[in-house]
């Protein structure tokens, strides 16, 4: 795979690590997004199957990517959205204990601990082994022995949001059917990015915001919901989640049947003339670079950095547990975090901090020039 920053109008002169932030929108993704405003000038253009078709093909394609049936997709405004729908249907009666990891995401945090203050269960968070050498393998095996009968839900994301800390998703899987225990994930910050499979993993529910690794605009986001939620209620009442939804002359009939599988989940005008195209443009181009490309392309073009990170005094997860598209480095004590935040932004080098970490995301858009100008900076307090 070979450097595709031209398929995106960054700027020549800045040096963009923190597609975790936010990912910069494609080209393709640009016109159909300018497209699809000039479309409504003219409303006869706009039939009524217009309101269902670009959704199903985002659906297929999301389903592709993550490797499941586009029946099972849900179009969502947000991860905070779909999460909740999630846990709004939660069964009740198959455990006390709601599992989270430390420092989790607020929406996917919040959003259980209303759950469980209603309806009395207990929250229980296995924080980050701060004092370990191997800070991912503890946290996963931590995180594996406090799966048990006790355990009604498992809400965690596929990597840390912080730092990128990987963990491994097909046996935390397996442990929570081992316990019954629901497995909620937010993919927001992987998936697009590295490989997901849904037969794999297994999880009952995966939601993704759209805007950062699956290069699409804000406010809209995918969800995958199992068999599990086939009989829950949804945060709304759309009359386009409904069966006879695609007969506008029937509407008034009241058919109290959902569309199949995750149908009943979309929100509200999910068929947002606007946005979708410009999703749909999005997956369409991870789809033809192929995720696993992505993931290697990444993984490759940091290798020079942990060395030299490791030389200088940095800390960093082991690679076994360590994305290569996100990942945190933890400075040397004795450097003063705001001077080199300052000194790399002085250098049009943009980094985010998230938690105790200064957190690093890369995508095809970033070459070996990139690395070069961070690890300039990141060398001046040793010069």
């Amino acid at each position: 795979m070979k450097n595709q920053k031209h398929l995106f109008s960054l700027p020549k002169d800045i040096h963009y690590l923190n597609c975790a932030y936010m990912g910069p929108q494609l080209k393709t993704v640009e016109h159909a997004g300018i497209e699809a405003v000039l479309k409504k000038n003219n409303p006869t253009q706009i039939k009524p199957k217009h309101f269902f078709e670009e959704a199903g093909v985002l659906k297929q394609n999301f389903a592709k990517i993550i490797n499941a049936s586009a029946e099972r997709i849900a179009i969502v405004p947000s991860a905070s959205y779909g999460l909740m729908t999630a846990i709004n249907n939660l069964p009740l009666g198959n455990g006390n204990e709601a599992l989270v990891v430390g420092e989790e995401f607020p929406s996917g945090y919040f959003s259980i601990v209303r759950w469980c203050e209603k309806h009395n269960k207990q929250l229980k968070t296995i924080p980050r082994p701060s004092q370990s050498p191997e800070v991912g393998r503890d946290w996963h095996e931590q995180l594996m022995e406090n799966i048990t009968d006790q355990t009604a839900v498992l809400m965690m994301s596929t990597v840390h949001w912080t730092d990128g800390t990987k963990y491994l998703l097909e046996e935390i899987g397996q442990k929570c059917r081992e316990h019954q225990v629901v497995f909620i994930l937010d993919g927001t910050q992987s998936v697009g990015a590295i490989p997901f499979d849904v037969q794999k993993v297994k999880p009952d529910a995966l939601v993704c915001a759209g805007y950062k690794w699956l290069l699409g605009p804000y406010s809209i986001g995918l969800a995958y919901f199992s068999e599990l939620f086939d009989d829950g209620i949804p945060l709304e009442e759309s009359w386009m989640n409904r069966s006879n939804s695609q007969e506008f002359s029937s509407l008034t009939k009241y058919d109290p049947v959902y569309s199949k599988g995750a149908g009943r989940y979309n929100m509200g005008e999910f068929s947002n003339f606007i946005l979708l195209p410009m999703l749909n443009k999005a997956l369409e181009q991870i789809l033809d670079w192929g995720v696993d490309n992505i993931e290697s392309y990444t993984k490759k073009l940091v290798e020079p950095l942990f060395p030299f990170l490791k030389e200088k005094g940095y800390d960093f997860e082991e690679e076994a547990f360590r994305s290569g598209h996100l990942f945190g480095i933890h400075l040397p004590a004795t450097m003063d975090k705001e001077s080199l935040l300052a000194d790399l932004e002085k250098s049009k080098i943009y980094v985010s901090v998230r938690g105790e970490a200064i957190r690093l995301s890369l995508h095809l858009f970033n070459t070996l020039e990139d690395l070069e100008a961070l690890m300039d900076v990141l060398d001046r307090p040793s010069k």
